[in-house]
């Protein structure tokens, strides 16, 4: 069934012109349907609203319509139902990763890692946390079918670091309200940018409109504009860089033997504390000081000492993904370190392309446009954008993860996890734990914070057994973080 909230001219004009051609985005639409599942043994009835709902101007006028999904469980109170609101990163990607392949109902066609297979195709997702959550699903200005509606409109209102959470937070605002939610439990998810987002968004909504979150998830996170560089940037590497190379099997034989999770975290110690400290002395060092960080830097790395020393011990991630699997003739991929690449030719200190993404790209693609138009009946002729255009975008003044730290200590029911795959190069776990410990200094927030690692890579839920662990560490981080009934904040 169709049902349009009130018409405004644009909207009109369209619904008279769809049954010729479906050339543009409605302002301001929804179309409902009804579905079934089973999660966790249990079988659930939902329904899908697909729709547009609009950006405006300070004068009331609509210069951008975003498109959602909004899967909400039926027969089950609303009054206290948690809310999940979800977006992807890029920052110019669609919601599509997340929709398809990871918490909502339906899930892409892939094999128990992650891999790509064809026919490509939809199913429905057993572990979907639809069962405790509703969800929406959002894309920004310019990727899924949102678009800008206003061509005067200047694109700094939507495309930058601050600009986004501004028109996202009054966006979210409107959607909360119209569909009732306001006494739900509230929670932002985003991955990879996404993290930037929902960091940014978890200040703007508390502060410009009084609406107050039960929590945050970070899947693969960004650096939410907390500075590491020189030494500290060199030395976070490495435990990503034992993790793919364990994964490679390039490792030493007895370091090689042991589980990735009790072999990380001895990495991880040497590069704190004895890494760091000898990366800052830089010119310093002595030969033979110089030759031992090398040795070790090697062992926990995979990649020949040589290497490690003409590039005075800073081996960036270009020439990681490049180097360790030089002599079988493959790349590792950036995204998700699991995946080889071929290139041109051997030589070089960075890899031709993206193995990974690509894969992704010809598998979700052709799924969510099937998705679309058969199974939520969102039929149009605008392209649905994977990835679309936002650029230039402004990424100055980036105090995302501080703006989540001044949230959580206004908000003492606010809570965060993290979730990061262990292979994950583009947005390294290690990193992300470093994130945490300088987004709190004081450490007083570190008992709402918690840390969850998989053995996959950026999109750690392709991989079946991360699929099922990572719903399972929202659903308990949902029900952990909301209060018993009546228990005071505490400040």
């Amino acid at each position: 069934m169709k049902r349009y909230f009130p018409a405004t001219l644009f909207l009109t004009c369209f619904v008279a012109l769809s049954s010729l051609a479906q050339i543009a985005i409605p302002a301001d639409s929804i179309i409902t349907t009804k579905h079934s599942t089973t999660i966790l043994g249990q079988a659930i009835k939902y329904t899908a609203h697909k729709g547009t709902q609009p950006v405006w101007n300070e004068k009331g006028d609509a210069i951008a319509t975003l498109d959602y999904t909004y899967y909400e469980r039926d027969g089950v109170a609303k009054e206290n139902r948690p809310l999940v609101i979800s977006f992807n990163g890029g920052p110019g990607s669609a919601s599509v990763w997340m929709e398809i392949a990871y918490t909502g109902p339906a899930l892409l066609n892939i094999d128990d890692e992650g891999y790509p297979v064809q026919p490509y195709g939809i199913g429905k997702n057993p572990y979907s946390i639809l069962d405790i959550a509703d969800i929406v699903f959002i894309n920004p200005v310019n990727t899924g079918y949102s678009r800008i509606l206003d061509k005067d409109v200047n694109t700094n209102t939507f495309f930058g670091v601050n600009a986004d959470v501004k028109y996202l937070a009054s966006w979210i605002n409107t959607f909360v309200t119209r569909r009732n939610r306001w006494n739900s439990p509230k929670y932002l998810i985003g991955e990879s940018y996404g993290t930037t987002r929902v960091s940014g968004l978890a200040l703007e909504l508390q502060s410009s409109h009084w609406m107050y979150l039960n929590g945050v998830v970070l899947v693969s996170p960004t650096t939410l504009g907390i500075e590491r560089g020189g030494p500290v940037d060199m030395a976070l590497r490495l435990p990503y860089y034992a993790a793919t190379a364990w994964y490679h099997q390039k490792l030493p034989a007895d370091l090689q033997r042991r589980d990735l999770e009790e072999l990380l975290p001895e990495v991880e110690a040497f590069a704190m504390n004895e890494l760091l400290p000898t990366l800052a002395k830089g010119g310093l060092l002595t030969s033979d000081q110089r030759q031992a960080a090398a040795t070790k830097m090697a062992r926990y790395s995979g990649l020949p000492e040589q290497v490690i020393l003409q590039n005075n011990l800073d081996v960036s991630t270009n020439l990681f993904w490049k180097e360790l699997l030089r002599d079988s003739g493959y790349t590792v991929g950036r995204l998700d370190s699991r995946y080889r690449g071929i290139d041109r030719k051997d030589g070089g200190d960075r890899p031709d392309f993206n193995a990974e993404l690509t894969a992704w790209l010809h598998a979700f693609t052709p799924a969510i446009n099937h998705y679309m138009r058969n199974e939520l009946n969102f039929a149009t002729d605008v392209k649905y954008n994977m990835f679309g255009s936002v650029y230039p975008w402004d990424r100055s003044n980036d105090r995302t993860g501080e703006n989540l730290r001044q949230a959580m200590a206004q908000n003492p029911f606010l809570h965060l996890m993290v979730q990061s795959g262990y292979y994950d190069g583009a947005c390294d776990y290690f990193n992300a734990k470093y994130t945490m410990w300088q987004m709190d200094p004081s450490g007083r927030l570190q008992d709402r914070m918690s840390f969850k690692g998989y053995r996959s890579g950026h999109m750690m839920y392709l991989r079946k057994p991360d699929l099922e662990q990572g719903n399972a560490d929202i659903r308990t981080f949902i029900k952990n973080s909301i209060p018993a009934a009546g228990t005071p904040a505490k400040y």
